[in-house]
């Protein structure tokens, strides 16, 4: 798109490979799974994936990476190249490859091949990052962003993935974005010992001392992200928990970290970006769901908020659809309740709130006493909710014949009363519940008991 800055990324290219079978038997020569049926998918790797997820975002991206002219390395070229902006150096040795083996959509086996590094800088890659807008240093070890690195500290990058095998990032570095394991194996050794939110959070903050970095979020896995200025961190926390392929997820992290900054972001509206995008990406399926290179529709970037395309995410990946809904004027405990109980039903939910003009219709005037915008905010700051969808009809059936979940929840005090949505739900299979609520508790009644205090 062109108002999106357009993306340097500087660091080292893989080409990764999936042979993709079932096993339902053990070999009879050693006791190891028997995969059959495979179908093989190769893909980007590394520095290369995050520069073609970017590209795949819409943003214009240039890959500074080591290349030759091995099979492989030629294999990356062709995919790339429809997509970005190549800008090789010097490679001693073949591009690395890493082939997993999966069954039943879990690896057995990765099989690594190819030990390349990166040799030299060229005054192309140099001039390329003097004009750079934007640099995301993804450091896969293997020499580019050493190379490089006199021309990275004269302009520190916005984001730097680091890996234990590569160096530090440059000082100034705006956000690096080491995972949890290694976030513990970079941090100097007074640093906090043992696992968990504490020892993340020194680490980090251990980190951000020690690389002079302006910030550094150590990525959770499906718990999100910790994101640290030097103390009291802040957690983002993933909108939902999947538990699916996590290869890439750091990628994908990087990368829309990195395009968030570039378009002007404050790095916590990044850092939460990422996580709702690394969150997406792996319900999608991972690294093996990435697009691939000859779908020449570019796509757009996953968006936690957007309610479509999160329900078309979590369908794809054979999870469960749960949509809720109501007006949620003054969200009490009730509400909360019923939320939860309903993200436990499935793997997302999806909030259908009235809109203004409905709950009008539908309470009298004077409601709604909170505006929609407000309504959607508080809704969304619940950890229990994926995403929020308005409808401004009486009834969401409309709303909920575009989404179509799997179950639609209603609170408990619509007990005996007719459900329309009910037969609505059940013309793709879905399923309208009724959930408790907790005794004594609405909106109506919170506003009768606050008017009474009133007077």
């Amino acid at each position: 798109m062109a108002d999106r800055t357009p993306l340097v990324v500087v660091g080292d290219a893989l080409l990764d490979r999936d042979l993709n079978g079932s096993a339902d038997r053990l070999a009879p020569d050693a006791p190891v799974p028997v995969v059959s049926g495979c179908a093989e998918r190769v893909r980007p790797g590394g520095a290369a994936l995050a520069a073609y997820l970017a590209a795949r975002d819409g943003r214009d991206v240039t890959l500074i990476t080591g290349v030759g002219d091995d099979p492989a390395s030629r294999e990356l070229r062709r995919m790339l190249e429809p997509w970005l902006t190549l800008v090789p150096l010097p490679l001693t040795g073949e591009l690395p490859e890493k082939t997993r083996v999966v069954a039943q959509d879990r690896p057995v086996v990765r099989l690594d091949r190819g030990g390349g590094r990166t040799r030299a800088a060229t005054e192309e890659a140099r001039a390329v990052l003097r004009a750079a807008p934007a640099v995301l240093v993804s450091d896969y070890g293997r020499g580019a962003a050493d190379a490089l690195r006199e021309a990275l500290a004269d302009r520190p990058p916005l984001v730097w993935d680091p890996h234990p095998r590569g160096g530090p990032p440059v000082p100034g570095t705006r956000l690096v974005t080491p995972a949890e394991k290694e976030a513990y194996g970079f941090a100097p050794r007074d640093g906090a010992a043992g696992r968990g939110l504490r020892a993340a959070a020194d680490s980090a903050a251990a980190l951000v001392r020690d690389w002079r970095a302006a910030a550094v979020a150590v990525t959770l896995g499906a718990r999100g992200a910790l994101l640290s200025y030097g103390e009291h961190p802040l957690l983002v926390p993933a909108p939902a928990a999947h538990h699916g392929d996590s290869c890439g997820a750091g990628d994908r992290f990087a990368a829309t970290a990195a395009g968030l900054l570039a378009d002007g972001a404050l790095v916590g509206e990044a850092v939460e970006g990422a996580v709702g995008a690394a969150t997406a990406f792996v319900a999608a399926g991972g690294a093996a769901a990435v697009p691939r290179t000859d779908s020449r529709t570019a796509a757009p970037p996953p968006d936690a908020d957007d309610p479509h395309a999160l329900a078309a995410r979590v369908r794809a990946a054979h999870g469960t659809v749960v949509a809720a809904g109501g007006c949620f004027d003054l969200l009490h405990a009730g509400h909360v309740g019923l939320l939860q109980a309903a993200r436990r039903l499935g793997d997302c939910l999806v909030v259908c709130v009235n809109s203004d003009a409905s709950v009008s219709r539908r309470k009298g005037d004077g409601r709604p006493v909170n505006p929609l915008a407000d309504r959607v905010r508080v809704l969304r700051a619940l950890a229990c909710v994926d995403a929020v969808a308005v409808f401004d009809e009486d009834t969401p059936e409309r709303l909920l014949a575009d989404l179509r979940p799997d179950v639609w929840v209603k609170g408990g005090d619509y007990a005996g009363a007719d459900l329309p949505e009910a037969a609505l739900l059940q013309e793709w299979g879905g399923q309208a519940v009724l959930l408790p609520y907790l005794d004594g508790r609405s909106s109506t009644a919170l506003l009768e008991r606050a008017a009474e205090g009133a007077r």
